[in-house]
C-alpha cells in the first residue's frame, strides 16, 4: 500500500546544522500519526518539508506515491492536504471570515457560488455559522483556529496536518475542534505538546529529538486516582 506522505532519509539544514537528519516516515490512509517532542526538536520544520515549504539536502519527499522535487511538483499536490499553521494570524488574511473560508474553494477552481456555499457548510458544521460576517482578526484565538480548519475542511483534503491545533484554544471551541476533526474521514498527521488531545486523537505516535524520529507509545496512567493522565514517551531500544 502506497503511503499518503513520505519522508525518505530527509536531511535538512539551516544555518550549518542540522534540524532533520535522515527522517524516515510515512504516513498511511485512515492513520492519525502524532510527532511529539521538545521545543526546538524540528517538528514544525518536519511539517513544512513535507508540503515544500522547506528543502532537503539530502532523501526525497514523497506525497501520495509521487517524488516531490520542485515547487512544480508540490503546487500539483498541496490542495489535498490541509496544513494548519501553529499560528493562526499567518493564514487567515481576507476581510470577513466567510470570505477567509470560501478562499481555498475559489483556487481550487470552485465558482463563487460554490465556494461560499461549502464555506457556510463547513462553519454551520463546526457551530460557527454566527462568525461568517465577522472581521477574521477579531476574532478569539479559539475562534480564529477553527476558522483557518473551517478554511481547509472547506478544501476537502485527503491529509490534516495540524501544527499545535489546540494552542490558545479555549473549553468550548476546544470541544468544537476534537468534534469535527473526529468526524474527519481522512488520515492526519499530528504535531502537540498536548498528550491529552493526542491521546484521544492518535493511533500512531512518533518522537523526535535533535532531528531524529523513533517510535514512541502513548500509554495512559492513572492520576490522582479518579482521573487518567496520557504519557507519551520513545520506546526503548
Amino acid at each position: 500500500m502506497s503511503a499518503l506522505l513520505a519522508l525518505e532519509g530527509v536531511t535538512v539544514d539551516r544555518d550549518g546544522a542540522a534540524v532533520l537528519r535522515q527522517v524516515d516516515l510515512r504516513l498511511d490512509p485512515g492513520e492519525r500519526l502524532a510527532i511529539v517532542g521538545p521545543n526546538g526538536a524540528g517538528k514544525t520544520t518536519l511539517l513544512r518539508t513535507l508540503v515544500g515549504l522547506e528543502r532537503p539536502a539530502a532523501g526525497r519527499v514523497r506525497l501520495f506515491g509521487n517524488v516531490c522535487a520542485s515547487e512544480r511538483d508540490f503546487r500539483a499536490l498541496r490542495p489535498r492536504i490541509g496544513y494548519l499553521f501553529q499560528d493562526s494570524d499567518d493564514q487567515l488574511f481576507c476581510p470577513s471570515v466567510i470570505e477567509d473560508v470560501a478562499f481555498g474553494p475559489l483556487n481550487l477552481g470552485c465558482t463563487e457560488a460554490e465556494a461560499f456555499g461549502r464555506a457556510e457548510q463547513v462553519l454551520e458544521m463546526l457551530g460557527i455559522g454566527a462568525l461568517a460576517p465577522r472581521i477574521s482578526h477579531r476574532l478569539s484565538g479559539g475562534e480564529k483556529r477553527l476558522v483557518c480548519l473551517a478554511g481547509l475542511l472547506a478544501m476537502r483534503p485527503d491529509v490534516l496536518m495540524l501544527d499545535e491545533p489546540t494552542n490558545g484554544v479555549d473549553a468550548e471551541n476546544g470541544r468544537r475542534l476534537r468534534a469535527a476533526l473526529h468526524g474527519f474521514p481522512g488520515a492526519m498527521l499530528l504535531v502537540s505538546h498536548d498528550d491529552g488531545f493526542i491521546a484521544e486523537l492518535a493511533n500512531r505516535a512518533m518522537a523526535i529529538e535533535n532531528g531524529r524520529l523513533s517510535p514512541a507509545d502513548i500509554h495512559t496512567h492513572p492520576h490522582r486516582h479518579t482521573h487518567s493522565h496520557p504519557h507519551i514517551h520513545a520506546r526503548e531500544g
